[in-house]
């Protein structure tokens, strides 16, 4: 292996140096000057964004186990831009006292998961799969488990490592049954060799339901609301956003890859839990006052809307979900920044304690409302295009019903997501949340997510980029 080849991970290398970097900085700095290590951890991410978007090879290592496709750079770079927003949001929560001590640790296994995700979409094989997939998921346990203080944020982090454990258990019994059948797991040796019969179709069962179990689909979502309440806001976002986006992206790469032969068996199965997974995240979310509940529920129904992408199988199907995955970035990260905001400076977390918030809090109100609208999918705002191509996306592939159904459950959001609007802008409250004014790195984060918002929204030039590179998978 020479240098260029080595420099196909470019994205997991530099993300690796960085983590080191901040490894070193925390062992030779005093504890007087330890704060300076979030500047530079911002500072350092944010130039490992910028080489992201460098010109970069494209070919295989390790004899095909890992691959990097202009997709999987584009994916990578989504993912990049999402954590380096979580970053500068988690900038005033991390300053803390009770964080003062400890901080260091957040941004090294923030940056662990991000690489085991970078893996993961590299993959080539199941083995690569499967190792990016622990790497992402066991700091990610240590992440939700971070405020020692709070016994529900242990408990989140035990939930999420059993139910991990769990599914992941069942995921490899269905990549052991593979490998049994064909004697490979690279995802070009399968495709050729998969043939429909009973042992295939139980493999695919076992694979799936592991990968249901990491995108929290309906019925195995249980773990989500409990472990999104339970940790601390900022990692909720992480979870709800950047872990769920690259789940979703390489499951949509592994069925296109792998089980193209067996794609009338996938496509119904992925039909009734797409189903499901919106109707049943809807109804809870509806019910939900905690703000954090909330939006995992409402997660949850987002994850069903990703399946219109899935089911199309298509290069449509690709250029929507990654479409979406930035919209989806942009606006949830922007309800999760106001969120973090009003919790770190008053502790409420509740709807009810948003009531009469535009008459206090203008402008976090205002970025509420933008995102809440993009997640609702209300034209002109970007999640309107991105659930437009997603069903357009279906619809291709004649599932006019889902679409239906898609639609309605578009509707049922739309409700629920303007109980928080009506919540700020028009219910009265003798105790609104006070005034407040936000640091710098809070605007900074929520400027990134509307700046977002409206070039996602209104360049075309993004579809059109994504479209490009997704044709050929």
């Amino acid at each position: 292996m020479n240098l260029n080849s080595f420099l196909l991970m470019r994205h997991e290398i530099v993300l690796i140096a960085v983590a080191l970097i901040i490894l070193i900085a925390e062992i030779f700095t005093s504890d007087q000057n330890k704060g300076r290590i979030r500047g530079l951890a911002v500072i350092l991410f944010a130039i490992n964004t910028i080489i992201g978007f460098l010109p970069a090879e494209t070919g295989s290592l390790f004899g095909g186990m890992y691959t990097t496709i202009p997709l999987h750079i584009v994916v990578k770079n989504i993912l990049n831009i999402g954590t380096l927003i979580i970053l500068i949001q988690s900038n005033t929560w991390l300053k803390t006292e009770e964080n003062s001590d400890k901080f260091p640790e957040f941004y090294l296994l923030l940056i662990s998961t991000l690489v085991g995700m970078f893996y993961m979409i590299s993959a080539g094989d199941f083995l690569m799969f499967y190792l990016g997939l622990e790497l992402a998921t066991i700091p990610l346990a240590a992440l939700v488990a971070y405020d020692r203080y709070r016994n529900n944020s242990a408990e989140g982090g035990i939930k999420l490592i059993l139910s991990s454990a769990f599914s992941s258990g069942i995921m490899l019994y269905g990549i052991s049954m593979i490998y049994g059948m064909y004697g490979s797991i690279y995802f070009d040796m399968l495709n050729p060799a998969m043939a429909m019969n009973s042992l295939t179709v139980l493999a695919f069962i076992f694979f799936f339901a592991g990968m249901a179990f990491k995108i929290s689909l309906v019925p195995f979502h249980l773990w989500a609301a409990d472990v999104y309440e339970g940790a601390p806001v900022n990692i909720t976002s992480y979870l709800s956003v950047i872990s769920k986006g690259a789940a979703v992206f390489i499951l949509t790469i592994i069925l296109f890859k792998v089980f193209p032969t067996i794609s009338d068996l996938w496509q119904k199965v992925v039909w009734v839990i797409a189903v499901m997974t919106m109707t049943i995240g809807n109804l809870f979310a509806i019910r939900q006052q905690n703000l954090k509940r909330f939006i995992a529920f409402s997660s949850i129904s987002q994850a069903g809307f990703f399946l219109l992408g899935v089911i199309g199988g298509n290069e449509m199907g690709m250029t929507a979900i990654v479409y979406y995955m930035l919209v989806y970035i942009f606006s949830n990260l922007g309800v999760f920044g106001v969120i973090a905001a009003i919790s770190n400076q008053s502790g409420k977390e509740n709807m009810d304690d948003y009531n009469g918030l535009y008459h206090t809090n203008p402008m976090l109100s205002l970025t509420m409302m933008l995102a809440l609208f993009s997640l609702a999918g209300i034209p002109p705002v970007a999640g309107f295009f991105g659930k437009f191509f997603l069903f357009t996306a279906a619809a291709q592939k004649g599932f006019y019903i889902l679409v239906l159904i898609a639609t309605i459950n578009t509707i049922i959001s739309l409700y629920y997501y303007l109980l928080v609007v009506k919540a700020m802008f028009i219910n009265k409250s003798e105790t609104p949340i006070p005034y407040f004014k936000s640091d710098f790195m809070t605007k900074l984060g929520l400027g990134l997510c509307i700046a977002g918002l409206i070039i996602t929204g209104f360049a075309s030039g993004v579809w059109e980029m994504i479209a490009k590179i997704s044709f050929g998978m």
